[in-house]
């Protein structure tokens, strides 16, 4: 018998859940968080984060972990689109009663409007836009995926600004303080010979996407006062207005911006975009509790 809804966020930087009793499912009484969930870092990794997350929302909430047969699971993941991982993440369920499987962008949109029509841009490790029409429709834009798409994402930003580094290092731009902090935030120093070129090297060799995006807050950092700093997420601003055109280009429906990235890109969105933003009612895992409330009266 099933007792326990819960919900999930699940990303390349930490998952997040929030805990709800069947009965009562609008009100969760309880949140926890844990390592990555996002399928690109492996289906037994990913189910090992939501598991952690789960106990300790029960742990919050004071309660003994209830058996996962007593649970049915929404998760709104990222990686979903690469439908052999998803496939494999269902099939791999440990025992929850039921699972309820989205991306992230899908389960955003969700929570962000509290199920009605609506479009989101997460912006986060990853970025994904996603709209739901008023015939129930959800379409979506980017989320291809890190590196090759991606844009206005924190490891989006942070390639650039490895980018920024390297031609600092070469000469092709001039030193500054901003391509000093890229460098020592990658674990070379200030240093610009061969043995700090070593170290580049070797972060560049085994970077990960959210290790990427972890140099999106030297961006930030910087913006105020250096130019390529500051042109880097000028650029994604513009990525940004693409994603909301291509999700709604008659600007009818409201646009919700989600995701660590959402507040701090804010002074670097065209001004034509910001005038169309709303704030989000929910987040992501709310959308995934919402997800699996849906499933279970299907």
């Amino acid at each position: 018998m099933i007792e326990f809804l819960i919900g999930v966020d699940g990303g390349g930087s930490g998952t997040r859940v929030r805990l709800a009793r069947i009965d009562q499912p609008q009100l969760d009484i309880a949140e926890g968080a844990s390592g990555p969930s996002g399928l690109m870092h492996g289906i037994a990794n990913a189910w090992a984060a939501v598991d952690d997350a789960v106990a300790q929302a029960f742990a919050a909430a004071a309660l003994p972990v209830a058996p996962r047969r007593a649970m049915a699971i929404g998760l709104g993941l990222a990686g979903v689109h690469n439908r052999q991982w998803a496939a494999q993440f269902v099939a791999a369920n440990p025992g929850y009663a039921q699972v309820a499987l989205e991306s992230d962008g899908h389960t955003t949109v969700l929570g962000a409007h509290d199920g009605a029509a609506g479009a989101i841009i997460a912006l986060g490790t990853g970025s994904v836009g996603e709209i739901k029409l008023a015939d129930g429709r959800h379409v979506e834009v980017g989320g291809w995926g890190f590196p090759a798409g991606d844009e206005a994402s924190g490891a989006w930003i942070g390639l650039h600004a490895i980018n920024h580094l390297q031609q600092s290092f070469d000469g092709r731009l001039p030193a500054n303080a901003f391509a000093d902090d890229v460098a020592q935030a990658c674990g070379a120093g200030t240093a610009k010979d061969a043995a700090a070129r070593e170290i580049i090297q070797q972060w560049l060799a085994s970077a990960s996407q959210t290790r990427y995006a972890q140099l999106a807050r030297v961006v930030l950092r910087h913006a105020p006062d250096d130019d390529a700093a500051r042109a880097i997420l000028h650029a994604a601003g513009l990525q940004v207005e693409r994603m909301a055109r291509a999700l709604d280009a008659s600007g009818v429906l409201p646009i919700a911006l989600c995701g660590g990235l959402a507040a701090p890109l804010r002074p670097y969105l065209p001004p034509a975009l910001l005038a169309r933003i709303v704030p989000a009612r929910g987040d992501s895992a709310a959308g995934a509790l919402r997800l699996i409330g849906q499933r279970l009266l299907t």
